[in-house]
């Protein structure tokens, strides 16, 4: 049996009526991140705070951030759900393929929790050869840390929400579920099922459901009962971690606050949006560079033909056919006044957010 084959941990907190409850996902090691989303919607003792999975890795303080929320879990008011980048208790139980591919994930990734580990350790992650020896030694000196991770379910559940990291899938009882099943599962939110219950999920940066338009905002569909949270904390340059806000277990009157660290100007003249535009994303992101420039490049999308100027820093090869960073020429529609978050300032304009889109304004800033 694999890793992702046996059979899923739900659990079915009591959790009091009244009681605010804020829900996060896809931290992805984020120290400054996560410390800024709370400070923001004033996160205390009294609040329950549901991580709905992947917290570690990608980013650079997986150990940090999982020794922090393991004090958070002491203190009572955390529950969190695994995510498929928090699995790592499996390497005690998984010894195939996945076991001798760990040394190539570090070196390719040179961060995440088993490489702060290891360096806690004294190794060098990046020319790990014993893998069973470094398995041993992480199980003598982190007993504490692997037991925490292998408690977490994957699925939490309430009378109106089940809270799961990727997916659910409709007229399947939760416990009829692999783990792998409600950990890994991208663009859940395009297969079209509906719930009675409210399914929250995080693992697919919302952002991706776009095609023209780049908006890091959850999703709330209240017809299908579904949420989407993940806000590509780490992941994009324009990410954000996202919050839902639910004042009470029981309620269905769900907002969300956003966080991310880009400094906050004031656009001083009306701009219209853009009539047409693309968003080049992950997944499909070769482009063919027609005349590269020092700041922006003129690229061609190679899938749809479609032609945008692309800052020349965004495309990782520097030969004529390479994938990039993602990216989008759409024009932001702005009234004088409003707030925006900088992302990127350059010779023509900026890359800026309003309210969870992004996109790009070509006036002055005050």
């Amino acid at each position: 049996m694999g890793m992702y084959d046996r059979q899923a941990h739900i659990l079915r907190p009591a959790i009091e009526p009244g009681r605010r409850v804020l829900v996060t996902s896809d931290i992805h090691a984020n120290r400054p991140y996560f410390h800024g989303l709370l400070d923001k919607v004033g996160f205390c003792d009294d609040d329950l705070l549901i991580i709905d999975g992947d917290f570690l890795e990608k980013g650079r303080e997986s150990l940090a951030i999982l020794r922090e929320i393991m004090a958070m879990h002491r203190r009572g008011n955390v529950i969190t759900v695994m995510g498929n980048c928090d699995d790592w208790a499996a390497i005690f139980t998984d010894s195939g393929p996945w076991l001798d591919r760990m040394p190539h994930y570090m070196r390719w990734r040179k961060s995440g929790l088993l490489w702060d580990m290891a360096l806690e350790l004294g190794y060098d992650p990046a020319n790990l050869t014993d893998v069973r020896g470094f398995r041993r030694a992480l199980g003598e000196h982190f007993p504490d840390e692997f037991a925490f991770l292998a408690s977490l379910p994957q699925a939490v559940e309430t009378e109106k929400f089940i809270f799961a990291h990727a997916a659910v899938y409709p007229d399947k009882p939760l416990e009829a579920h692999t783990v792998g099943e409600l950990l890994r599962c991208d663009a859940f939110y395009n297969l079209g099922y509906s719930f009675d219950k409210w399914v929250v999920v995080g693992h697919y940066p919302v952002m991706l459901y776009g095609e023209s338009i780049v908006c890091a905002n959850p999703i709330i569909d209240r017809e299908r009962h579904i949420i989407s949270i993940d806000g590509a904390c780490v992941l994009k340059d324009d990410g954000q971690l996202n919050c839902l806000i639910l004042p009470s277990i029981d309620s269905d009157d769900i907002s969300f606050a956003a966080y991310d660290p880009f400094p906050v100007r004031h656009v001083k003249s009306d701009q219209a949006a853009s009539t047409r535009s693309y968003y080049i994303r992950w997944g499909d992101s070769r482009v063919q560079v027609l005349r590269r420039g020092e700041e922006f490049s003129r690229c061609r999308h190679v899938r749809t033909g479609y032609e945008m100027d692309i800052l020349t820093k965004y495309l990782f090869e520097p030969g004529e056919f390479t994938d990039c960073n993602d990216c989008t020429d759409y024009v932001l529609p702005l009234k004088a006044g409003d707030a925006v978050s900088v992302v990127e300032e350059t010779s023509r304009g900026y890359f800026v957010k309003h309210e969870g889109v992004s996109g790009w304004y070509f006036g002055e800033l005050e």
